[in-house]
């Protein structure tokens, strides 16, 4: 599996090159991949099928000149920005036969990056159906989203670690479908951070996956993709 530490400039680019990935390995093309990437400014991201009255304060994020954009994976909404770590797995379905099932995928992954945490004195579970939560408050440190092809998966995942976490009150309402666990927390009460050394974070996600080799550029090929994606796909939604 190789590493792919490549945070990109605009929300755009960096929701579409984990669909690069995906077609890339799905073509045969590329395999295997982790990528990691944290967006320098905040932006608020769709699931796939995500309502954005539903789970925005438009107003205010338009106020403020937040864009909203969606992606191609299920889920949630979820405010991205600095302290906020993304990591995304291309997933071979043929090397890993188990995540052929949904939960089963879900649970693959979120076992090896509670493991992660484990190492940095983080003691924290996974939470079907895709969350991982601090043990002793049930606080919710990361989200997770699959979007399914034929021979990969694509998995994203986040995880809160220095986020500034009063603007997601800001700009995300209360979600109309919630975990038994958050027991109608307001946001605040809900979520935490990590305050974890981002490296470590890193290099113990990158141990659990077994990375034989890592770049931090795109090949040609990618960005040949990507600039033909960020052409024909309609990723902003607002403003």
């Amino acid at each position: 599996m190789i590493l792919k530490d490549i945070s990109l400039a605009t929300p755009e680019e960096n929701i579409l090159y984990d669909e690069v990935l995906l077609e890339l390995a799905e073509k045969g093309e590329s395999s295997d991949a982790l990528r990691f990437w944290e967006s320098s400014s905040l932006f608020v991201v769709l699931g796939r099928i995500s309502k954005m009255e539903d789970d925005v304060n438009v107003d205010q994020a338009i106020k403020d000149s937040i864009p909203i954009c969606r992606r191609s994976s299920g889920g949630g909404t979820v405010l991205q920005g600095p302290g906020c770590l993304n990591y995304s797995l291309i997933l071979s379905k043929e090397k890993h036969p188990s995540i052929n099932q949904l939960h089963q995928a879900y649970s693959y992954v979120l076992s090896k990056i509670v493991h992660a945490l484990e190492k940095l004195n983080v003691h924290a579970q996974y939470l079907p159906i895709s969350d991982i939560a601090l043990t002793q408050t049930h606080q919710k440190i990361s989200g997770n989203a699959q979007k399914r092809s034929r021979h990969y998966i694509l998995h994203h995942g986040t995880l809160l670690n220095t986020f500034s976490l009063k603007h997601i009150e800001s700009y995300l309402k209360y979600p109309k479908s919630v975990p038994d666990y958050r027991k109608k927390r307001p946001h605040l009460n809900f979520v935490s951070n990590l305050d974890v050394d981002p490296k470590k974070l890193k290099n113990n996600i990158k141990d659990e996956f077994d990375i034989k080799e890592a770049t931090n550029v795109l090949s040609n090929r990618e960005e040949e993709l990507l600039q033909k994606y960020l052409a024909e796909k309609e990723v902003l939604v607002a403003p």
